[in-house]
């Protein structure tokens, strides 16, 4: 197949480099920035430059761009997507883009498909991608009511090729539910720890907890910000919800009740067995 990329940042360049080494496949690449096409032709990520004329010979087209450049960037090049081609966008939220795209794609003789890596690093650019950034990763699917099975599965057998370890089908507002949780919540987390006036100081004093809960708070303050107001009402539930157990622990540490200090600790220590557990399932 010919595979387009469109965007080649740490995901879309991740991407390109990964269909490069695992699969026969050839790989067309563009980016607003013509440094970095020039960058990803010469150490081989892509086979050749994504034109707009090209546009017209992938079989399927990855776009790896903010949620609304990956609607505007559809909807102005619609004309030029072959009859069979099979469209995935690689963007962290999944409702509002699909509720956008759908209605102009409907009735087109290509398919679209909402998809999610869940990788990532805390550091972005083409030149933070990495062929091996998807080794068993889960690629998140969320394809629009109508999707034909076959469409799907060859989605899923080329995620598999270039590393993949699972590939989950949801509903794009499932997604972003989960989504707000599992990444989204983190990302608010760390960038709200690292604030504390006692960061500066924490040299000779920290170890691996620091490390963990600060990792993300290195982020793309433009992309992340798209991301949190397109998932408006799922993020803030989780965000209320988080202020609601730290408010717990608050109370507890300022009346010094051990005991219902004990208990909240013993909850979220019980909590994580569970989820441990389950996963191991």
């Amino acid at each position: 197949m010919i595979i387009g990329v469109v965007g080649l940042g740490l995901i879309g360049g991740s991407m390109a480099k990964s269909l490069k080494k695992r699969t026969s496949h050839s790989v067309l690449g563009t980016d607003i920035q013509k440094s970095i096409v020039e960058k990803a032709l010469k150490v081989q990520a892509i086979d050749a430059e994504l034109s707009f004329e090209k546009l017209a010979d992938c079989d399927i087209l990855f776009l790896a761009l903010y949620p609304q450049q990956t609607v505007d960037y559809l909807s102005q090049n619609i004309e030029r997507i072959k009859k069979g081609t099979i469209v995935l966008d690689l963007c962290g939220v999944k409702e509002k883009i699909c509720q956008q795209i759908e209605p102009f794609v409907q009735d087109r003789d290509f398919c679209f498909i909402g998809a999610h890596p869940m990788a990532g690093r805390e550091i972005s650019g083409f030149d933070a991608s990495l062929d091996s950034l998807f080794i068993n990763a889960s690629m998140v699917l969320t394809p629009l009511t109508g999707t034909p099975q076959k469409v799907i599965q060859t989605v899923q057998t080329l995620c598999y090729q270039i590393g993949f370890s699972s590939t989950p089908v949801a509903t794009p507002r499932e997604h972003d539910r989960l989504i707000a949780f599992t990444s989204q919540l983190a990302h608010i987390v760390s960038s709200s720890y690292i604030k504390s006036p006692t960061a500066s100081e924490h040299i000779g004093f920290s170890a691996g907890s620091f490390k963990d809960l600060t990792r993300v708070a290195k982020l793309d303050e433009t992309m992340w910000t798209e991301l949190f107001l397109d998932n408006k009402e799922s993020l803030l539930f989780e965000i209320k919800t988080i202020i609601g157990h730290l408010t717990d622990y608050q109370n507890a540490i300022e009346m010094e009740n051990a005991e219902i200090l004990k208990k909240l600790l013993k909850e979220g220590s019980d909590r994580k067995k569970w989820i441990d557990q389950v996963k191991s399932v």
